[in-house]
């Protein structure tokens, strides 16, 4: 018997098919906990930018720069709980927020998105001089350093922001 599927994950950075995390998808499809739905972009613009390490950041700033390009997955109650975990929602580095996302052909649908946390969403969004991107891509993701390879372990998001 299939799993219920009943959460809607707009991935827009490292878990996005081709990318450097994705691996965690595929490992959740082959369990059955996700599925590959289709491609979108939010309804309205938002800021995603590059943080330290290569790190793709999507901030909760609506209307503020541009309609981001992504993947939509239906994902298990368990693949939630995996991906909050490999998120960092618990740490404060993401939170889960609720996202309108559309397909090219129009078709909307109300997902979730892991955004950069409130706590330095806005300030990060400042430093970038409010420059963001349309899509996370190739030449984005060769910045991008793996958890296991970023120097000392405090080096995080919450540091760089509040120097």
């Amino acid at each position: 018997m299939a799993k219920a599927k009943p959460h809607l994950i707009f991935a827009y950075g490292t878990l996005k098919q081709g990318f450097p995390n994705h691996g965690l998808m595929e490992d959740l499809k082959t369990k059955d906990d996700a599925v590959f739905m289709n491609t979108y972009s939010t309804q309205k613009p938002y800021p995603l930018v590059i943080g330290p390490h290569g790190i793709p950041y999507l901030i909760n700033l609506p209307g503020s720069g541009h309609k981001v390009k992504g993947e939509v997955y239906a994902v298990s109650d368990d693949a939630v709980v995996k991906l909050d975990e490999f998120e960092g929602v618990g740490s404060g580095f993401y939170e889960r927020v609720p996202v309108v996302v559309v397909t090219e052909g129009g078709e909307k649908v109300e997902a979730e998105g892991y955004f950069g946390h409130r706590s330095f969403g806005e300030k990060l969004w400042k430093m970038k001089g409010e420059v963001g991107l349309v899509e996370y891509g190739e030449n984005d993701a060769r910045e991008y350093v793996r958890k296991d390879d970023r120097p000392g372990c405090r080096n995080t998001i919450l540091d760089f922001v509040s120097r």
